[in-house]
């Protein structure tokens, strides 16, 4: 019999450690919001300085902490990380909190001291995939998820970026994008113009998304800033000129960075 308590005992424990952790890893916050952020080498060291700055702005601006305080739980949850080709992904910091401007400042410091290094190739669909992963192994249940990819080219490396978009929706994950249209980067041999439109028919999808194009590197902090606003839900009242995802209009081949790639790829051996 005391063989039999000290059983149950023991199960019992194991119990409430598990009930525990379900009500840990069921925590709600307004948004659970994955920043991926392209590192590729087409950008110089001066434009990865300026999306690191841009991002750590833009996260303890004082509207987007307002935005935050506004919703419903008065919580999100972010983590972010940066990639470039299907098998470089870094984490710049893991899912954290933010409720107030000590929890923003802490992040944007974070941003701003971790080295950005660029990397080759561009996979968006891996970034996709990854930001897939991050959002199911989250400690916190967000109201909305959001995968938020910034980049300066098509997808050209790993998957097909219409599978892993499609691998997303399917989990009722929202992708918004910030195609990032300026020209005479390093990379300018892979340069699409109508980036922004490929962004729309290709990566971006689910439930009010939409993107933010951004043709000159000055207006990279405050497209940043007016993004994260809109995707945490407050409407902002200077709104950033976005495009929404589902828009028709002119549209472009899923699959033409791979296509450039191969016609153009004599540029980069040796790099």
């Amino acid at each position: 019999m005391e063989r039999l308590r000290s059983l149950y005992f023991f199960l019992a424990i194991i119990c409430l450690v598990v009930i525990d952790n379900e009500v840990l890893a069921a925590e709600p916050v307004d948004v659970v919001l994955v920043l991926a952020v392209d590192v590729s080498r087409s950008m110089s060291d001066s434009e990865l300085d300026i999306q690191r700055e841009g991002y750590a702005s833009a996260i303890r601006h004082p509207d987007v902490i307002a935005a935050i305080k506004q919703g419903a739980y008065g919580r999100i949850a972010v983590t972010m990380f940066e990639w470039a080709a299907d098998f470089h992904k870094s984490d710049v910091f893991g899912w954290t909190l933010i409720e107030n401007n000590d929890d923003a400042e802490a992040l944007a410091q974070i941003i701003l001291e971790t080295p950005a290094i660029g990397r080759n190739r561009t996979s968006i669909s891996g970034a996709i995939r990854r930001g897939i992963e991050l959002i199911e192994t989250s400690p916190y249940q967000g109201f909305r998820k959001v995968i938020d990819i910034s980049g300066d080219g098509p997808n050209n490396q790993g998957e097909v970026v219409l599978a892993a978009r499609n691998a997303a929706l399917a989990k009722k994950i929202a992708i918004n994008g910030l195609p990032l249209m300026t020209y005479g980067d390093p990379g300018f041999g892979l340069y699409m113009e109508d980036l922004d439109i490929y962004y729309r028919d290709c990566v971006t999808g689910g439930p009010g998304s939409f993107i933010v194009p951004v043709n000159s590197w000055d207006q990279f902090p405050e497209a940043v800033r007016r993004k994260l606003v809109q995707e945490i839900g407050i409407l902002d009242q200077n709104p950033p000129p976005v495009v929404k995802a589902q828009a028709g209009g002119k549209t472009t081949d899923c699959e033409i960075g791979e296509k450039i790639w191969l016609q153009r790829q004599w540029m980069f051996d040796g790099n």
